[in-house]
């Protein structure tokens, strides 16, 4: 096992605190301290140390997102639906400075056309969609990578 080198911050937006109950079928069963706890598990053996946060609000995300670079090397993001509309928030991905991966449990490209639109994905470092839970490993994994480099 190597030692930490890296901190990132694992953060999720509106609603993805219903995981495991809301519309199983589309997001998953696993709920998001289960898929936080196997991640935090993982950190060792990545070489990395992680933290999570949720919320609701947009204020609050971006706020978490502005404190990043005085802790964290770089960020997942989950912004639930505000990937799709909040340009504050992608203002806010650009403005940080930090490797950003966004990550969307479904695909969002074969849903309703107003999923479609991904307006933080242009600024994002990476991006992905449809892996379900497994999402937030390949992006800790790629941004990791990056890091790396």
């Amino acid at each position: 096992m190597q030692p930490a080198r890296f901190r990132i911050l694992v953060l999720n937006g509106p609603n993805l605190n219903l995981l495991g109950s809301r519309e199983p079928a589309v997001y998953g069963e696993e709920t998001l301290e289960t898929i936080s706890d196997r991640l935090r598990a993982m950190a060792p053996e990545l070489g990395c140390e992680m933290e999570f946060f949720q919320a609701n609000g947009e204020g609050e995300i971006i706020d978490a997102l502005h404190r990043a670079p005085a802790t964290f090397d770089g960020v997942v993001l989950n912004p639930g639906a505000l990937g799709h509309y909040s340009y504050a928030l992608r203002d806010a991905v650009s403005g940080v400075g930090l490797p950003v991966f966004e990550v969307h449990l479904s695909n969002v490209f074969a849903r309703e056309p107003f999923r479609r639109i991904l307006v933080i994905a242009p600024v994002a470092t990476g991006v992905i969609v449809g892996a379900g839970a497994m999402g937030y490993e390949l992006a800790i994994r790629g941004l990791l990578a990056q890091l790396r480099r």
